[in-house]
């Protein structure tokens, strides 16, 4: 299933995207976790109603540093022995179509980061590589904008990771009953109509699968939960000459 959230004049509904149509619900988003069977009420035309963030404030962002081996290779840095986990604050999520909004005097390095998003399902604590995706809801796409003088300033990442609207998510989100494989999907990053991140996810150095097991060894997670999986080469601060995002720029995130 392909679950979308959208506004009208009535609030924010939930739906399921089939085709170019909308096929509105009554379920809440607890209740589509649950698994609750899907009864449309009406259908829409895709478009009739602006898409939102599907998940509106999560109970927890996790977020992957440095999981593509050609990202290491852009930073200059070693790959990873073990995920780099940190946390975006959830009021950092915002929807597609919506402005990423900062201020100069607080930030000129904004840089875009293509990734693939991974929402839990069920409560997760301990659990092996094995089982791991049996805990996915499902995945969406993101972008983990990152303010690159306020994270390298700082010397940690939280600051330049977490500014209101730096985590676009949606607009769609898919069941993982449509995608058996996290690990065989195109990844890329389209700024002002150029695709400046091209990649895939098998090219991750830790999976999906790995990644869920190895936080819920420190951490329980929470249905509603997203995983950000880390993003792949191409990202501004490391192009000579750097990239940054401006004001009035388009920006996409495809998989």
């Amino acid at each position: 299933m392909r679950w979308v959230r959208f506004d009208t004049e009535k609030g924010a509904h939930f739906g399921l995207l089939e085709n170019q149509s909308v096929l509105s619900t009554s379920l809440t988003w607890l209740e589509i976790l649950a698994g609750h069977t899907p009864n449309p009420k009406v259908e829409y035309a895709l478009g009739a109603f602006p898409l939102l963030a599907p998940i509106e404030r999560p109970g927890k962002i996790i977020a992957i540093g440095l999981n593509y081996m050609d990202h290491c290779r852009e930073t200059n840095t070693e790959p990873p022995k073990r995920p780099l986990i940190f946390t975006k604050f959830t009021t950092a999520i915002t929807g597609p179509n919506t402005p990423i909004q900062w201020a100069s005097a607080l930030t000129e390095q904004v840089d875009y980061e293509a990734e693939l998003a991974v929402v839990i399902g069920k409560r997760a604590r301990h659990v092996s590589e094995t089982e791991a995706l049996d805990y996915v809801f499902g995945y969406t796409c993101a972008n983990d904008v990152s303010a690159r003088d306020l994270q390298f300033g700082d010397g940690q990442w939280i600051r330049g990771k977490s500014l209101d609207t730096f985590c676009p998510i949606g607009p769609v989100l898919v069941t993982k009953d449509e995608i058996p494989d996290p690990q065989a999907l195109a990844i890329r990053c389209i700024l002002n109509g150029e695709h400046v991140q091209e990649s895939n996810t098998s090219e991750m150095i830790f999976g999906v699968a790995h990644l869920i097991s190895f936080a819920s060894q420190a951490f329980t997670l929470e249905p509603g939960d997203i995983i950000l999986t880390g993003t792949p080469h191409g990202t501004g601060a490391f192009r000579n000459p750097k990239l940054f995002m401006k004001q009035g720029d388009r920006v996409a995130v495809e998989i």
